[in-house]
């Protein structure tokens, strides 16, 4: 059956109006053939379109229609994408899900490497993948910002990374994005004596030569976990590895700002908590659009947290007692936040409890990968007050369970408190949260696409 099969019509939506039905395919728009999800979004953007639609039986009709500029038609197909996801063609040495222990869900193991997610929901592709037929047309129809994962300039130690043939080929693909006024942020995982070093000091003038269009970079140390058998040998960073990448990217960063005026290229938290420095202040990161990465996260967050309680009188408020759970590397700022809300509200009581990763390994120390298992387990018979606080990314998106899949459920009955969920991102949240604000406790739904793909946050 076709993916753009019409599932269902939003009542009083563009299409509803227009007499569009569940069960026709979607086959044109404005005469365009419509093959996914790219194509559905660019052509359905104008205000007057006409639709072509074939009925179950095969006869095909026309329906015309008007609307607001960039207005949504109401449309939900039998798949996110109106199509299969594509799954990655590499073999990366650093892969994370290579890494994953056996016997989990299926959909953990999946691969993706898809354009459409990268220019949707903002999924890094490595671009191996791409027919010229695919290149050309994220040229034509202009899909902006797109997000790649570069991880290295240099050809041949490209494909020796990816294990890809056609990893090389990364600066001309890139070039011809440049060419066509394409915006790409970039991602490079950075591996100790593999990728850092003159050849990370080459990746960064490759990058920089194709700014504007580059518009961002962010350098990641490689996440190792203790499943790890059989897999290229990878150690993860020292704290002294780290140290020489942060002046690596730091010296770039500097002299590309006195050139262009902006930094271009920066280390995510991690390196710096590697490291055991202190973070650059917010301001350092302008415009802050490599947040997925976890670059200037944690400023963020203090930053929006200390903003939550300006000028707030909190001195007569009560909350109910709580406990914060977190990974090991984003503690010590929660605690700042919790210190924060407490020089503000003094009867406060509070806790942060970072959960040591001993599903992945020690040296995984990101709340974005602890398991439920783990977390019951660390916590089990503690006093946890009549709260429990999670950050939302140690969930899958959209629902009640993590990695493991451990519910939220299972949490609360078998450490007996109530659990809210917060925004990982959000200080204000957070602050909200630790005063016993109201809120939503649940994740917030999930539009993505399906039970093939999944997506995780590696940041703090």
């Amino acid at each position: 059956m076709s993916m753009t099969v019409i599932r269902t019509v939003e009542p009083r939506s563009p299409a509803c109006r227009a007499g569009v039905r569940v069960g026709e395919t979607l086959t044109h728009i404005n005469g365009h053939p419509i093959l996914d999800v790219l194509d559905y979004k660019f052509y359905s953007y104008d205000p007057r379109l006409e639709l072509t639609l074939r009925e179950a039986g095969g006869r095909t009709r026309s329906v015309r229609l008007r609307k607001e500029e960039g207005e949504d038609l109401g449309l939900e197909f039998e798949t996110y994408l109106m199509d299969r996801a594509r799954s990655c063609a590499n073999s990366c040495i650093f892969c994370f899900v290579d890494q994953m222990p056996p016997g989990m869900r299926k959909s953990l193991y999946f691969k993706d490497d898809d354009a459409r997610l990268s220019f949707l929901m903002g999924n890094y592709l490595t671009l191996t993948n791409l027919s010229q037929r695919e290149i050309g047309r994220i040229c034509d129809l202009r899909i902006s910002p797109i997000n790649i994962s570069v991880h290295t300039t240099d050809p041949v130690l490209r494909e020796r990374m990816l294990k890809h043939r056609r990893a090389g080929e990364v600066l001309e693909v890139m070039s011809r994005f440049a060419r066509a006024g394409i915006t790409m942020n970039c991602q490079i995982v950075s591996c100790p004596g593999i990728n850092d070093g003159p050849a990370l000091d080459r990746t960064l003038a490759d990058l920089g030569a194709l700014w504007p269009a580059v518009a961002s970079v962010a350098v990641v140390p490689v996440g190792v976990t203790k499943y790890r058998e059989g897999l290229c040998r990878i150690d993860p960073y020292t704290g002294a590895q780290a140290g020489a990448v942060i002046d690596q990217v730091e010296a770039f960063a500097a002299g590309f700002r006195a050139a262009k005026g902006t930094s271009l290229a920066w280390c995510s938290d991690e390196f710096y908590l590697l490291a055991g420095r202190p973070l650059p202040e917010k301001s350092y990161y302008e415009d802050m659009n490599q947040l997925e990465n976890g670059v200037g996260m944690l400023q963020l967050l203090l930053s929006q947290a200390r903003l939550a309680l300006e000028g707030e009188d909190l001195s007569a408020l009560t909350p109910p007692p709580f406990t914060v759970a977190t990974g090991v590397s984003a503690a010590p700022f929660i605690v700042q936040v919790l210190d924060l809300c407490r020089a503000q509200c003094p009867a406060l009581q509070g806790a942060v409890r970072p959960i040591v990763n001993r599903f992945f390994g020690e040296t995984i120390t990101v709340s974005g990968l602890v398991t439920g298992g783990d977390l019951m387990d660390q916590l089990r018979g503690q006093d946890l007050g009549e709260r429990l606080l999670l950050p939302s990314n140690m969930l899958r998106a959209g629902e009640q369970v993590f990695l493991d899949d451990v519910t939220l459920a299972q949490v609360e009955e078998t450490l007996g408190v109530s659990v809210r969920v917060v925004d990982a991102e959000s200080g204000f949240d957070l602050v909200d949260a630790m005063l016993g604000m109201e809120g939503d406790p649940a994740p917030a739904p999930w539009d993505g696409p399906g039970e093939e793909t999944e997506y995780y946050q590696y940041n703090p």
